[in-house]
């Protein structure tokens, strides 16, 4: 399947609160003819099932449930209502279709009901290869696993296009959640091998693109478990002062990211100012079999481990550690993202 990359640079941004009590965003600038086409294939009028194939993927959104059987749990759209063609799912505040754009729209608050152990707020898709979560094809493995054949893929391939239009401007600089949301991940049993991340600093252009590898510590072990941060366009630990970011992405511009899970190898690709003659593309590889990822003694590697592909908009903004505020859309207490493109090979 051909992925389109495309790359919308921002022509300004509003800095600070809506007066109008509307929400602040990036505002970008003239379209390239990537992004054109690109919207060619959207319809601005259609709900995001019409116009993304979201049949392998369920959804959760920051508000409780309706339905009876998950009475105070978070909201949770199987896959059969959220891919459903003729009454297809949205919702005006947290999931949707970007009337001008087409673009599928995910937004988070910094503080909503959020899913079992976690303390942030998600809009997320979350990978479905099968409808019951204790059956293992729901889920998929690596070439190195003696039962890779009961699960429900070896690999995979999820690809993105897609901008950060806005991330939370309260929180402490000194914490990596505050400014940041996850918008890609590949989630294991108990850890991540893999987390997306976009940052930017309050007063800054430009910010931070960069992915997380968690050391698979398990058991007696499981308190040594921690994430390796590798940066690909900006830098993941920038404070209040620190230069501006130049290399790396501002709000609403378009990017893209894919994920390819090949035998016991995941490869990623990244790439910003795609088809223009500043196109820049970064790559990495990691075998998940391994363990012992850059020398750390706690790490088993993922070799025996399922997982699932997650996409959308994980706010890590929260009002706990990362000490970010929560008044409101209109303040600026949000986080969102918005995709182009989303293709998943399983």
């Amino acid at each position: 399947m051909k992925k389109i990359y495309l790359s919308v640079m921002v022509a300004g941004l509003l800095a600070g609160c809506a007066s109008n009590g509307e929400a602040p965003k990036a505002t970008a600038g003239q379209p390239t003819k990537n992004t054109i086409a690109l919207m060619a294939k959207l319809d601005p009028t259609k709900a995001p099932a019409q116009n993304f194939d979201l049949s392998k993927w369920k959804l959760n959104i920051p508000m409780e449930d309706d339905k009876p059987e998950r009475a105070g749990k978070v909201m949770e759209i199987y896959v059969h209502d959220l891919s459903n063609q003729e009454k297809p799912f949205s919702n005006p505040d947290w999931f949707y279709t970007d009337k001008e754009t087409g673009a599928m729209v995910f937004k988070t608050p910094n503080k909503a009901m959020t899913t079992p152990n976690s303390k942030n707020a998600r809009s997320e898709l979350r990978a479905m290869l099968a409808t019951d979560y204790g059956d293992p094809k729901n889920n998929f493995t690596i070439a190195s696993n003696p039962d890779a054949a009961s699960y429900g893929a070896v690999g995979g391939e999820l690809s993105a296009t897609l901008s950060v239009d806005w991330v939370s401007t309260s929180g402490n600089d000194k914490k990596n959640g505050a400014f940041s949301t996850v918008i890609g991940q590949i989630h294991g049993s108990t850890n991540e091998p893999l987390k997306i991340v976009y940052r930017k600093l309050p007063g800054q252009e430009y910010g931070s693109l960069y992915w997380r590898y968690e050391i698979n510590a398990t058991g007696e072990n499981r308190s040594k478990r921690k994430d390796i941060y590798h940066n690909v366009f900006g830098a993941y630990n920038l404070r209040t002062g620190s230069p501006e970011p130049t290399d790396g992405i501002k709000l609403g511009e378009v990017f893209s990211y894919d994920i390819n899970v090949k035998n016991s190898v995941m490869n990623l690709t990244f790439v910003k100012n795609v088809g223009e003659a500043n196109e820049v593309v970064k790559t990495f590889s990691v075998d998940l079999s391994k363990g012992k990822y850059q020398g750390n003694e706690y790490d088993e590697g993922y070799a025996t481990d399922w997982m699932y592909f997650k996409a959308g908009n994980y706010n890590q903004c929260n009002v706990g550690s990362s000490e970010c505020t929560n008044k409101g859309i209109a303040a600026g207490d949000y986080a969102q993202v918005s995709f182009y493109q989303l293709d998943l090979k399983q």
